[in-house]
């Protein structure tokens, strides 16, 4: 058994929730039986297994101590971390702000990897960021270009997508050009108005400040004191991502988001994305940041299916 005391009773309740709610999620995430009483927190179970939860809980605490709001969903970021990485610190990572929402809500990030993807974008002029859906690749890049935006690091931000088809066709979808590609660029105005308020961004967009397009768009074209996401780049085909890398102008900054998992293109093409993969991995200035299943932000289930396909993937490519 382990007993941990925390010295301020205020800040120990704040940890341990409503009903001891926080108190109980630890445990399960580490597999152990927590009792609380008072200010103290016993703990019982194997012997790695109450480290990882005194670990958890004691960092938790510090984050407290720091002025920072816990979440549920910390707690499961949290022992993901410090089980793949026990010297892990999470202050780290969690009091890292990228970006504060109109809503007073804080962009931090999540694990490890979204800390690492947040730094090298900040070090270096283009990042590939490749991963499964859920791991905040998209999320994330828009938070740090409209930060930058807000700090007047760049003048504009451009966000685009390929207009890929996945399973559907464009000429049946109605309404004219415009009206049918708007769904492929839906999930970068969510993001969007999830940080600025819908006024504010509107107001951006119609001043051509932010500019949200397909990749088609781009050609021609030279992008300079920008920030630029290109997001689902598995679906580009290698003409295209080569056409986006050379749009790239002075003073400006790109942030290339894709899942290798899931390329809709036509059989026979090669995704731009996989073959920046090989190109282009010792270019200074340009990183590649990975992210995997364990890295999925979202609802828990979320990371079960992916395991899930991958291990289908897997059977029939040993068939």
């Amino acid at each position: 058994m382990k007993t941990i005391t925390l010295n301020n009773i205020d800040l120990a309740q704040q940890l341990f929730g409503q009903h001891n709610d926080n108190i109980a999620k630890i445990a399960e995430a580490a597999g152990v039986r927590i009792d609380a009483r008072g200010n103290e927190l016993h703990l019982r179970g194997k012997d790695k297994d109450i480290l990882l939860a005194e670990n958890i809980v004691t960092q938790l605490y510090d984050l407290i101590k720091h002025k920072y709001i816990l979440n549920p969903s910390d707690i499961e970021s949290a022992a993901k971390a410090l089980r793949q990485d026990s010297t892990c610190q999470l202050k780290t990572i969690f009091l890292d702000t990228v970006f504060t929402t109109a809503k007073n809500k804080p962009i931090t990030p999540r694990n490890p990897s979204q800390k690492r993807y947040i730094d090298e974008a900040r070090q270096n002029d283009i990042v590939f960021s490749i991963g499964p859906a859920g791991t905040g690749k998209t999320y994330l890049a828009m938070a740090m270009a409209v930060a930058a935006f807000t700090k007047g690091e760049i003048n504009r931000i451009v966000l685009t997508r390929p207009a890929v088809e996945a399973g559907e066709t464009l000429g049946f979808l109605p309404g004219d050009l415009a009206e049918k590609i708007n769904p492929y660029l839906r999930p970068l105005y969510d993001a969007l108005y999830d940080m600025l308020t819908f006024d504010r961004a509107k107001e951006l967009i119609e001043q051509g400040t932010i500019e949200i397009a397909p990749l088609a768009f781009m050609r021609g074209r030279t992008l300079n004191n920008s920030f630029i996401i290109l997001d689902e780049a598995q679906n580009t085909t290698s003409e295209q991502m080569k056409m986006f890398l050379t749009r790239i102008g002075y003073s400006s900054r790109a942030v290339i988001t894709g899942d290798i998992t899931q390329i809709d293109l036509p059989p026979g093409k090669t995704s731009g994305l996989v073959e920046a993969k090989s190109l282009l991995q010792n270019i200074e200035g340009l990183q590649f940041v990975y992210f995997t299943r364990e890295d999925v932000v979202r609802h828990r289930l979320v990371s079960r299916i992916i395991q899930a396909y991958e291990c289908s993937t897997k059977k029939q490519r040993n068939k």
